[in-house]
């Protein structure tokens, strides 16, 4: 009797984990270096399932090294961004934002909070300690529920790009797909704020300004913009519907620094979030830009990170990035 019920009390035990835990970063993990298959695929394949290749970003590794693990600069002086305890941990390591630019149209003017993973990154690493080679991106449905999608069409519809996505990905790249599960997501998943302008005659010269003055403001803190995508452009140009909108457009920002102390000092897993996508959008006739943006603490839920370095420099990075968009006369909502 005592062992029956063990047996079943385990069972409740393991479907309890199931029924509360969630999907979070999907890989696929195959043996040796697949970095040239992994080019192709990005450069080449990912077309025939409707992907678009945006801002390709190689072997970020190999500018760790230069920044951090070198001691001097080519002119002989002293590097100040040397790492003592520099580690070349990575094989390989690069982001590669893509998008699904035909299914994602009509999605995003029903949910424009989806620009937050549009594109998201085709990620991929391999580590020095093993001969693996992983490739992968955030499961969909965790992109939907930090953005905040609860319509079942539309995520229904988002999910379903992914499909063609995996499969390409298993017959290009094979291997074994890992998926790591977590418990729950933060509170606050996305930070979301409002900035409201007075609407010239012409929107563009408002638009050149503002992009001007928040990539000067981004820079100067040290961040890289790594991608910019105009959405409304890309729809226009293809006689698209895309009019609810008067401006649509995407920002990849990445810290360097951050980075280079997330994903060389043992999280590599954690790129597959980078970088990060901030999107930026103004409804027709109004007079003021939305933006949005994943709270980094949301990757830290996703991918269990537990060393409380990390957890702060993340949550050091969410304030920072809130009190630049404040500089810039932003306001929550």
């Amino acid at each position: 009797m005592l062992t029956k019920l063990l047996k079943t009390t385990l069972a409740l035990s393991v479907m309890a984990t199931i029924a509360f835990s969630a999907q979070g970063v999907r890989f696929n993990v195959v043996d040796g270096d697949a970095e040239a298959k992994h080019s192709n695929l990005v450069n080449k394949e990912i077309q025939s399932v409707g992907f678009v290749l945006s801002d390709p970003h190689v072997r970020i590794n190999d500018a760790y090294k230069v920044k951090y693990g070198t001691k001097k600069l080519a002119n002989g002086k002293v590097n100040p961004q040397y790492d003592p305890k520099w580690v070349e941990s990575l094989d390989n390591l690069g982001f590669f934002t893509i998008s699904n630019d035909t299914a994602l149209r009509p999605l995003l003017l029903k949910a424009p909070q989806l620009g937050a993973f549009s594109p998201f990154n085709l990620h991929t690493y391999k580590m020095k300690s093993e001969d693996k080679t992983y490739v992968g991106h955030v499961v969909p449905s965790t992109m939907l529920d930090i953005v905040g999608v609860k319509d079942k069409a539309t995520r229904a519809k988002f999910e379903a790009m992914f499909v063609p996505l995996d499969k390409l990905v298993q017959k290009k790249i094979g291997g074994k797909v890992e998926i790591n599960q977590y418990d729950a997501l933060p509170a606050k998943k996305m930070m979301t704020f409002e900035i409201s302008f007075d609407r010239p005659e012409d929107l563009e010269d408002y638009l050149d300004e503002f992009q001007e003055e928040f990539e000067a403001a981004f820079e100067e803190k040290q961040y890289i913009i790594a991608g910019f995508k105009n959405f409304k452009e890309v729809y226009e140009d293809a006689d698209q519907d895309f009019d609810k909108y008067d401006a649509y457009f995407t920002y990849s920002l990445c810290h360097f620094t951050y980075s280079y102390n997330m994903f060389n000092k043992g999280r590599p897993d954690a790129g597959a979030f980078a970088p990060c996508s901030m999107y930026m959008y103004i409804e027709k006739g109004t007079n003021k830009v939305v933006i949005g943006m994943p709270l980094l603490k949301s990757w830290v839920a996703v991918l269990n990170i537990k060393d409380k370095t990390k957890a702060k420099s993340a949550d050091d990075l969410d304030k920072e990035i809130i009190g630049i968009l404040k500089s810039l006369g932003a306001k929550e909502i």
